[in-house]
């Protein structure tokens, strides 16, 4: 009976319409040979605008130093760590994606596993560039990196978690564009051998490495992609728990706090997330894929957020408990006065966080509202910004006001240089992403063909008689077709 293995009718489908394999390639490949559109040109050039004043913002602070920041001796760290923990963040979704749901056999990963794969790199790529540049020398960045030197005792302090997040991130990086190259392999040759200019399967086939798509080649592929989605597996935990440790191995008011890291990890998914449905939106849109990227996939994505969202909204609470019931006061003014009080300083920041990341995802318990897109576009955006305010309110409302009045800052706002980097780094993010849509899948072409015989449409349709019949019919019919 093993042959009639097939997905239940109950499941929608993960492919809509009646796919074969060369129309999946068709509609797949379709954008990396057309034309770029003019909807992609004007996306393409705002990104290049603003990468562009984000990297003459950091001219600005390597020529006159951090001194065109606000940071000062209270405020150490302002918008720059925010950003990178929030980019960081933004990461996580795509190597769950790919590893986690790749082990767990998830079929419904395969429509959006690519994209969230690219934003991962591109993400990362944003992320490191914070501390680098925070550090004002920034010829000094390799003084970082733990390799054998003639400065005598001079080494980097492994008792800092700046130093653990150099490797956490670093690795993490490292695995992620593996897995992702390593899933293009077989789509770049598929675009090979269609390829008419010279110019075109030259490159393609460089990148392909000489696939051919024989069974040897298929077999270790399969290996490779179990073995680093073991490798990323631990890493999806361990890279925003090391994050974390910046904050919660420290005795500063609001930031020693041991729920940290599954508190920090539970954000970074449901802000990654929130940005792979907002990147996938708009691409299933303007690419026109929307039978790969399906209401079903969008569905259980929204669902993935309440849950991260409930999750870090109960850490929340929980702080908040911890703050009372440890009768400490310091802690307790961090907490009760600096955040929860609306009319503090930065009370407004804390109250926007709970608003964004706590309350607002809870729409998503209504399945009607699940699978509108209009409501998910705006909430994967509104998430995003409550994350975002997260990390701001970890960082400044903790440093501020802390232990003695005397070192009290004045208010934090940041310059149009600290303004102009973070955007710097949404024109590199967004760049990346133009150029990923317009010469590589967006999709992955061979998972899409390998789930499209028990998920696609028509073959849930061809299979819907087979679910009605009897266990004893079947086995007859079975029997009978085998003499």
């Amino acid at each position: 009976m093993a042959s009639f293995k097939y997905e239940s009718q109950v499941r929608a489908p993960l492919v809509d319409g009646s796919k074969d394999y060369h129309q999946v390639t068709e509609d797949i490949v379709r954008p990396i040979e057309a034309p770029p559109s003019r909807a992609w040109w004007i996306g393409f050039v705002i990104s290049v605008a603003l990468l562009l004043f984000g990297v003459y913002s950091i001219y600005r602070e390597v020529t006159y130093g951090v001194g065109q920041w606000n940071l000062h001796k209270t405020i150490g760290w302002g918008w720059d760590i925010t950003n990178f923990v929030w980019w960081v963040g933004i990461g996580h979704a795509g190597t769950l994606i790919s590893a986690i749901l790749l082990l767990f056999r998830q079929g419904w990963r395969t429509g959006v596993n690519r994209a969230a794969e690219a934003m991962t790199i591109f993400a990362v790529m944003c992320a490191g560039q914070f501390p680098i540049w925070h550090m004002g020398r920034v010829w000094m960045a390799f003084f970082v990196l733990p390799y054998p030197n003639t400065r005598g005792p001079l080494w980097v302090n492994f008792n800092s978690p700046l130093l653990w997040d150099v490797f956490a991130i670093s690795t993490y990086f490292t695995v992620s564009l593996l897995f992702w190259y390593s899933g293009l392999i077989p789509d770049f040759a598929t675009i090979r051998d269609r390829a008419k200019l010279k110019w075109r399967k030259l490159t393609y086939g460089l990148l392909a490495f000489g696939w051919t798509g024989s069974t040897k080649h298929w077999q270790r592929h399969e290996s490779l992609s179990l073995v680093l989605a073991g490798l990323s597996t631990p890493l999806v935990l361990s890279v925003h728990t090391v994050v974390s440790f910046d904050f919660a191995t420290s005795v500063v008011p609001g930031w020693h706090t041991t729920i940290f890291p599954p508190y920090f990890v539970a954000g970074a998914i449901f802000s990654g997330f929130a940005m792979v449905q907002t990147l996938l939106l708009v691409t299933r849109k303007v690419l026109a894929l929307e039978d790969y990227i399906t209401m079903e996939h969008i569905e259980v994505m929204n669902k993935v957020i309440v849950l991260t969202g409930s999750i870090v909204g109960i850490a929340y609470l929980t702080e908040l408990f911890i703050a009372w019931y440890g009768q400490n006061p310091y802690e307790g003014y961090a907490f009760m006065k600096n955040r929860l009080d609306l009319f503090s300083p930065y009370g407004w920041s804390y109250w926007l966080m709970m608003a964004c990341n706590v309350i607002s995802p809870q729409i998503f318990w209504f399945r009607k509202l699940r699978r509108n897109i209009v409501v998910t576009f705006f909430m994967s955006v509104i998430v995003n910004i409550g994350m975002w305010f997260e990390r701001f309110v970890i960082i400044v409302t903790s440093i501020y006001r802390d232990y003695i009045p005397s070192s009290w800052a004045v208010y934090y706002r940041p310059t149009i240089w600290e303004v102009g980097f973070y955007l710097g780094t949404f024109g590199l993010f967004f760049t990346c992403y133009f150029l990923f849509s317009k010469f590589f899948p967006v999709i992955a072409i061979a998972e899409i063909k390998h789930i499209l015989k028990k998920s696609g449409e028509s073959y849930k349709k061809e299979m819907g008689h087979v679910e009605k019949e009897s266990a004893d019919s079947l086995f007859h019919e079975v029997h009978a077709a085998h003499h």
